[in-house]
């Protein structure tokens, strides 16, 4: 009897915890549908103030997860930083466990140079960075670091295609409070939190895959953010002081975010 009626308690607790999750999850979408016109003004602001930046640097943590045919979630992790200069130079570098790379764009070459290989790779690409953003992206399938984030109008670009709009709160992220607002488009799940004040920059960033088993996501989390007289001169032009081998961009390999050890479709 005192068995039963323990296991019928225990029952109890679960589900007072299920209702309890239930009522907070129905609580919030009730009321994040009201903030939907706060949560564009706030993604609307960030974006007007990223754009206003002449000067921007920062330094960045990204993952990007992957699953295997067997079903199994790997995350890849690397860092950089990147600098960027409106409206036409940019410099970035990115640092896992597979790859170590460096990408210069002076407004007229983009320079890509593989360190851990010792080999670059050179293309002319004259215009703006949002122009080399687009170039990369269709043509070579190499997308900047938070590549949306970037743009002078990241407002309309993140907004392509979006269905549904939640503003969540706050949250904090090393530190920053931020605004946490929540994206459903057609293809991906994504979350930005923004931090507070005069400075409403991007703290961190998820997308998330609706097209592939296990929703993978990749994000980016954002740290010591400069603006302006506060980031260090930067010399955007390539010098191969290491006496890099040069080949083509399209057969650069062992630069990319994925391994060349993972092959995509197949089991290893």
């Amino acid at each position: 009897m005192i068995k039963g009626t323990k296991q019928a308690m225990s029952v109890m607790h679960r589900l007072g915890a299920i209702v309890l999750s239930m009522v907070i999850l129905t609580g919030a979408s009730m009321s994040v549908s009201a903030d939907e016109a706060d949560a564009k003004r706030l993604l609307k602001a960030m974006s007007d103030y990223m754009g206003a930046q002449k000067n921007i640097s920062f330094d960045y943590d990204a993952i990007l997860e992957i699953v295997t045919v067997d079903g199994e979630m790997l995350a890849l992790a690397s860092s950089g930083a990147v600098t960027l200069n409106r409206p036409d130079k940019i410099h970035a570098t990115r640092h896992g466990g597979f790859a170590d790379v460096e990408m210069s764009f002076d407004g007229k070459t983009l320079t890509v140079l593989g360190k851990n290989l010792n080999v670059y790779a050179q293309e002319e690409i004259p215009g703006t960075v949002d122009q080399l953003a687009g170039e990369l992206r269709l043509k070579y399938d190499r997308p900047l670091p938070a590549e949306d984030l970037l743009l002078a109008d990241a407002y309309d670009a993140l907004m392509l295609d979006v269905v549904e709009v939640k503003d969540l709160g706050s949250g904090v992220i090393s530190g920053v409070e931020c605004d946490y607002l929540a994206f459903r488009a057609k293809e991906v799940d994504w979350q930005i939190w923004i931090a507070h004040g005069k400075r409403p920059y991007p703290c961190r960033f998820v997308i998330t895959s609706k097209l592939v088993a296990g929703a993978p996501h990749y994000s980016v989390q954002i740290r010591n953010w400069k603006t302006g007289d506060a980031v260090a001169a930067t010399d955007f032009s390539f010098r191969n002081r290491t006496k890099a081998e040069k080949v083509d961009l399209d057969k650069l390999r062992g630069a990319d975010e994925m391994p060349t050890h993972f092959a995509t479709g197949e089991s290893k």
